[in-house]
């Protein structure tokens, strides 16, 4: 009983700081589009979400961040929608079973949101990401997912390439280039949002727009 009552506040109502998830709709699609398999998989991350709501930030910060590590594997954008660039929803993230650094960012941000993390607590970061070793000046772009206990603080680092959820100073191979969420877009380290980012950043703006047909209720 207390598991049902759980499920009716995820998936129906609407709170202040909390990013609902109309799940009938979620699993209704995913079975539209990726078969039976593949609902499995979403209702795994809905019993992740479920099971979380009373964590603490922190905690549900590390489950987030296992569960996508565990249930995601990583493709480049090329392989997987024969496109350049393309950012994912969750349902298509979830349905394929792969995604690249922007598709786990997205996921886990929605999630996070989900659980009742403030928007002012995330953001998706684009940096620049140091490869081939400590000395190596190589550098690819990279998007991560940031969770800031204060506007000010050095942010949890949730990543791609690394399982470990580590803060900002340790992560000396990433360089930030900009940041943003559902209210703002933060150049660099700037305290200030400096435009709107869904008036700047198209990707960001369709993945509003396809959620919302999907059951995330912005």
């Amino acid at each position: 009983m207390h598991f049902v009552l759980l499920l009716i506040l995820v998936t129906t109502l609407v709170y202040a700081d909390r990013l609902p998830i109309q799940f009938n709709t979620f699993l209704e699609k995913m079975n539209q589009q990726f078969g039976p398999a593949r609902v499995a998989v979403a209702r795994n991350w809905q019993t992740m979400l479920v099971q979380s709501q009373n964590k603490t930030e922190q905690q549900k910060i590390l489950i987030v961040n296992d569960f996508f590590a565990r249930n995601l594997r990583y493709r480049t954008d090329i392989q997987l929608w024969q496109q350049n660039d393309y950012w994912a929803t969750p349902l298509e993230t979830l349905g394929k079973g792969f995604g690249d650094c922007e598709d786990y960012a997205i996921a886990k941000y929605i999630s996070l949101r989900a659980l009742g993390i403030d928007d002012s607590k995330l953001r998706l970061i684009y940096v620049k990401a140091q490869i081939g070793g400590p000395n190596s000046k190589q550098t690819q772009a990279h998007m991560v997912l940031g969770y800031f206990v204060t506007p000010n603080a050095q942010p949890l680092i949730l990543d791609s390439l690394i399982t470990k959820v580590l803060p900002a100073a340790k992560r000396t191979d990433l360089s930030p280039v900009f940041s943003f969420n559902s209210q703002g877009l933060w150049a660099n380290n700037s305290t200030q949002s400096v435009a709107n980012p869904t008036a700047r950043l198209s990707r960001w703006r369709n993945i509003i727009e396809q959620t919302k047909l999907e059951g995330v209720m912005w």
